[in-house]
């Protein structure tokens, strides 16, 4: 065989699948194949091509869009990966990199973000200590604390957050990066404590319009969690509660706000959509006045327990993944009443 003759992927010395026609010079080297012979077949009018330093793909055509995140990731995870040994099935190559910002989210499913294939940038999250440049379509991302990856079409992704931060990092219009953040939570994609905080993890909170966003994003999260609420309540067959109220003593101090309140078995239902969003912050950095409304609020739920009102704590994502295990916590709540002794009388207010 001379340099001339075209050698496709049946023709390596280990045949490869249809999701290894993109390969590192390393993994060629273990299927038999030289720098040079690769090189030489990437010539134009060669039966292979080189989109990236030391990444092959083996076929003339455009490649595809998962193609071209696999030849991301063997570019950045290349030279940290042990070569198969012994004529096994070449490694995957990726090391620790994976797949972030929009390219990661159009792997998620996320309709507002183009195709793969038509996408000019792929982000690739790497650890901070990589020497590695940017090159092409490819955008290196450092950090010095990796999320763990979920596998997506055979391949390592950032979670929803992480892409989700790193896809609005570069996004200066605030009407974009609300679409992005509304859909990953009107998706069911993720839940907004766990955006907020990676946003903060990103240093992202000190942009106005990220800010501004983030405003939409928890409006959004909360009237999302309200409608899944009641719809625990209909689809459970639980008695039909109260609906955000406020709860206070005759003549006395406000006790707080409750989202559903059962007045016969003094039982209320609160939605703990404030637990993620005021814990967003590591360290010593923390929104003005977190702790004196989260003291607010502990002392409220305490009051209310103390009068024998039996306060129920349900988060958003309990509810968009455990409905029916929340209803199960509702209803004993309400069937142990009548063995409680009977609360203080408490006037109800609409809120």
């Amino acid at each position: 065989m001379t340099q001339n003759t075209p050698l496709s992927p049946c023709h390596l010395r280990h045949p490869v699948g249809e999701r290894q026609r993109v390969l590192s010079v390393e993994q060629l080297k273990t299927l038999g194949v030289s720098p040079a012979h690769a090189a030489a077949l990437c010539r134009a009018g060669g039966p292979w091509q080189q989109p990236l330093p030391g990444v092959y793909v083996l076929h003339p055509g455009p490649p595809t869009g998962e193609e071209r995140l696999r030849s991301a990731l063997l570019y950045v995870g290349r030279r940290r990966t042990v070569p198969a040994q012994g004529g096994a099935a070449p490694a995957t190559g990726y090391g620790e990199a994976m797949v972030t910002g929009r390219a990661a989210l159009a792997l998620h499913g996320f309709s507002l973000v183009p195709p793969t294939s038509s996408l000019d940038r792929i982000d690739v999250l790497v650890p901070r200590t990589r020497r590695l440049r940017s090159v092409r379509y490819v955008h290196v991302v450092r950090t010095t604390e990796l999320p763990r990856p979920e596998q997506l079409a055979g391949l390592p992704v950032a979670p929803v957050a992480r892409a989700l931060a790193d896809a609005v990092t570069g996004l200066g219009d605030t009407a974009a990066v609300r679409l992005l953040l509304t859909e990953a939570v009107r998706g069911g994609h993720c839940e907004p404590g766990a955006v907020v905080r990676e946003l903060s993890r990103s240093k992202l909170l000190d942009r106005p319009h990220i800010v501004d966003a983030v405003d939409s994003l928890l409006a959004e999260g909360r009237a999302l969690a309200e409608r899944r609420l009641y719809d625990m309540v209909r689809t459970y067959d639980l008695p039909e509660p109260l609906w955000n109220v406020d709860l206070r003593l005759p003549g006395g101090p406000h006790l707080g706000g409750v989202d559903a309140y059962w007045p016969d078995q003094a039982v209320a239902v609160e939605l703990d959509s404030r637990a993620p969003l005021h814990s967003t912050l590591d360290g010593d950095r923390r929104p003005e006045g977190h702790d004196t409304e989260w003291s607010d609020c502990a002392a409220e739920r305490e009051h209310l327990e103390r009068l024998g009102v039996t306060v129920v704590h349900v988060t958003p994502r309990k509810l968009r993944v455990a409905a029916e295990q929340q209803a199960t916590v509702v209803r004993t709540a309400l069937m142990a009443a009548v063995d409680r002794e009977p609360a203080a009388y408490v006037v109800i207010l609409p809120r």
